[in-house]
């Protein structure tokens, strides 16, 4: 290679350049390309630049320090750059090239502005996509489909729809990307009847809007309507993906549907879906929280430890936490800690839950500690777990005392906690104070009134327990109806006290009322037996 010409040395290197597969084969590679005096070759540091800026297996700083020691930097090293950090940890950064662009007097093309407009949307700047927008809009570029994709995106990812729906409206020729985008606006601003209604008008629908929909209803807690969205994905033919199958384990893991988050692991498994690190962590979890705790320990030992992360450990901890198994739960916390992977804030919050179920005061104030020691500050679900711990073991004066003091007000969880430790231990004094604060913090929730006036109805002061019962009348506030879910043969049924709404609520009642009759008789017939054995002992 040392004696061949110039061109074919330049050729040889882009070949194995576009074969490399980490930063370590990268460097010994331009290592060569500075021995062969090619590194102002552009097509060669183009090369070196896209994979060390835009490759998962690259890195941006490196690109960064390379493209610093171009004497003539071109448009295109300078997008490589901008995209490089866009989509990095730092996405701020594609800014400040941008600028150090401009003040070098190179133009932006077409190619420049999306990864300002993706830079701008994971930094929640919605003034900053602005800025560039109007930049967009200065230089020409605002009929550009490809743009004005990324503006969408923009625009919604910081929360602006109205501007976001102003920039979809205006692109002429919209593409699948651009209903993708507007679609997955909505559903992420949570404004899920016109997510389903620009859906309905999409000409055509991947993965991705299906996807979208489908997310939009599990971050809006609509778990039901988004399996029936998955069913309607089904009928159309088009296959889940990992995002789609992460989302419905979601729902199935809220709902407590075991049947259907089986459904959804065969799936996976029919249609060859890779079990992904996120996918595992999500079966985990809908396992656990649905009760299945076997079916999740098998899933989360089917992997080598050492190709676990945090958020699968925490899935675990927090799984056998919640039904109890605290031994357990913090035997895996010590294997964590052993094998190297540190804890995070999640993890802490799944110890002290496991010390609320436990009773284990003492262990969850060493936890509590832990986070500070460890360069975390507690969040107020750390210090709701808390109060939670001391509340359920009888230590409500030290929760309270403890609330008193803290860096931020109480929250309704944390209240919540103690005023049910106030009535279990029977400190119904505390409980009263608990429960007007709760009333003060969410005057518009109708189960702050009735938590207070029950606990008035313990100590039977009945005219302030029916004062709250009027006081949430008043504000037109309704009780509301508690409901059950029950799973059968993978389907979900909804039932409310005296609903008559159900298909076969007929046949329901007809049952009901011959299981209440069956019972009645069976207890008319102990009742005589026990007459008869009476006058026998006459």
């Amino acid at each position: 290679m040392w004696n061949v010409p110039f061109f074919c040395k330049a050729a040889s290197l882009i070949h194995l350049l576009e074969k490399c597969k980490s930063m370590s084969d990268l460097k010994q590679l331009h290592a060569l390309v500075i021995t062969f005096g090619l590194s102002h070759d552009d097509p060669v540091i183009s090369k070196i630049l896209s994979f060390s800026a835009v490759s998962d297996a690259g890195s941006i700083d490196y690109a960064f320090r390379v493209f610093l020691s171009l004497p003539n930097a071109i448009l295109s090293h300078w997008n490589t750059v901008i995209r490089g950090y866009s989509k990095s940890r730092s996405p701020d950064k594609s800014i400040s090239v941008f600028v150090q662009m401009c003040r070098a007097g190179v133009s932006p093309d077409h190619l420049t502005y999306p990864f300002l407009a993706k830079a701008s949307a994971r930094l929640l700047k919605v003034e900053l996509g602005g800025a560039v927008h109007a930049q967009v809009v200065k230089a020409g570029y605002e009929s550009d489909r490809f743009i004005g994709n990324s503006l969408v995106h923009m625009y919604a990812s910081c929360g602006d729809i109205v501007y976001a729906r102003k920039v979809f409206d205006g692109i002429l020729t919209k593409n699948l990307v651009s209903w993708n985008a507007m679609v997955d606006g909505y559903a992420k601003c949570g404004d899920l009847t016109l997510a389903r209604e620009l859906f309905d008008l999409m000409p055509q629908r991947d993965v991705v809007s299906w996807s979208s929909l489908i997310d939009g209803y599990v971050k809006s807690r609509g778990y039901l309507e988004a399996m029936t969205v998955f069913e309607e994905m089904q009928d159309s033919g088009c296959k889940a993906n990992e995002v789609t199958m992460v989302s419905l384990l979601c729902a199935c893991a809220h709902l407590g549907a075991l049947d259907q988050g089986r459904m959804m692991h065969s799936y996976m498994m029919d249609n060859r879906l890779p079990i992904t690190l996120a996918l595992r962590t999500s079966l985990v979890d809908m396992y656990a929280k649905c009760g299945a705790i076997e079916e999740a320990l098998a899933i989360f030992f089917g992997v080598s430890i050492h190709q676990t992360d945090v958020l699968l450990w925490n899935a675990i901890i927090g799984g056998l936490a919640t039904h109890g198994l605290v031994k357990e739960s913090l035997e895996l916390f010590s294997e964590m800690q052993r094998i190297g992977i540190a804890p995070d804030e999640i993890t802490y919050l799944c110890l002290l839950s496991a010390c609320a179920h436990g009773g284990l005061v003492m262990k969850a104030w060493y936890f509590f500690d832990c986070l500070g020691k460890n360069g975390m500050v507690p969040k107020s679900e750390h210090y709701a777990c808390l109060v939670d711990v001391l509340a359920r073991a009888g230590q409500v004066e030290e929760a309270y005392q403890f609330l008193c003091q803290m860096p931020m007000g109480p929250t309704a969880s944390m209240l919540g906690a103690l005023l049910n430790g106030c009535i279990n231990h029977g400190k119904l004094d505390l409980a009263e104070i608990v429960g007007r604060k709760l009333v003060e913090l969410q005057p518009d929730h109708d189960g702050r009134y009735i938590g207070l006036s029950n606990v008035y109805a313990i100590v039977k002061r009945w005219d302030e327990a029916r004062t709250m019962r009027e006081a949430m009348e008043r504000r037109g506030l309704k009780k509301t109806a508690g409901f059950s879910l029950l799973e059968m043969s993978g389907a979900l049924h909804r039932f409310i006290a005296h609903d008559k709404t159900h298909p076969r609520s007929e046949q329901i009642y007809m049952m009901l009322n011959f299981v209440v009759c069956q019972m009645k008789y069976d207890v008319d017939n102990d009742n005589q037996k026990y007459y008869f054995f009476d006058m026998r002992d006459v």
